[in-house]
């Protein structure tokens, strides 16, 4: 099914999306005892809002062996991990700021994941069934903060920099799915979720050993190879077989 979160007038909903109707839940969809308040509206009334609001976003660095070659970063002994802060996610349709210290902001497709359930010291195993679904999201990225940092905090962190959407999938198998990004219609990105250097199960163990991961958190799952740089008054899409596109725009 494809979860919704979005605002209608002034509340704050969220639903179950069917064809272009929205059968509106009593809560947030990550808690089972929300169940359908029978009411109903309609897509094109609403604004779709990011699907949900994380304690943390969880993202891997160089998950893609094609993309550490063009970053010319070795491949990892284990995953590399980082956080972007929750004030980093951005609506479907939102704008993307451009920071003034920065000369250069990229755009990063990527398959991102969200918890369902509570998950430390997990096995495997146990991470995936931890999974409620799946969803697009763009790392943006101020690629040349990045660099002058030696570090990601600031390059990743922005507000704005963690578009998410449109809808989480939780009837998604997300082993073999074709993922791209298109700049003003040109498609920048362009791969496989079959080339992951680290599988989700492993990746979602891994961080449950680091840190707890929430329900309603997010893990970004890395970016293919293809990255670039988006300019004010850019469009950037991120489209995912099975999901859908999330559609953002770089404020002029």
């Amino acid at each position: 099914m494809n979860y919704v979160r979005f605002r209608d007038g002034e509340n704050v909903k969220y639903g179950i999306l069917e064809g272009q109707v929205i059968r509106v839940l009593a809560g947030d969809f990550l808690n089972p005892a929300n169940g359908l308040t029978g009411e109903t509206v309609e897509l094109n009334r609403v604004k779709l809002l990011a699907p949900v609001q994380p304690s943390k976003v969880v993202c891997i660095g160089v998950n893609y062996a094609d993309h550490a070659k063009e970053m010319k970063h070795d491949l990892p002994e284990d995953p590399i991990i980082f956080i972007k802060p929750s004030t980093t996610v951005l609506d479907p349709e939102g704008e993307v700021e451009y920071p003034a210290m920065s000369q250069r902001v990229d755009f990063e497709g990527e398959l991102a994941v969200v918890i369902g359930k509570t998950l430390k010291n997990t096995s495997e195993a146990e991470a995936i069934t931890g999974v409620f679904g799946y969803t697009c999201a763009n790392d943006v990225t101020a690629r040349d903060l990045q660099r002058k940092d030696g570090q990601w905090t600031r390059g990743k962190g922005f507000d704005t920099f963690c578009p998410l959407g449109p809808w989480v999938v939780s009837d998604f198998d997300p082993t073999a799915v074709a993922i791209e990004t298109r700049l003003n219609g040109q498609v920048k990105q362009k791969s496989n979720t079959r080339n992951f250097i680290n599988p989700i199960p492993r990746l979602l163990s891994y961080i449950s050993q680091v840190m707890t991961l929430n329900p309603g958190d997010v893990v970004l799952t890395g970016t293919p190879e293809g990255v670039g740089p988006m300019q004010r008054g850019d469009e950037v899409v991120v489209k995912i077989a099975g999901i859908g596109e999330l559609h953002n725009t770089i404020k002029r």
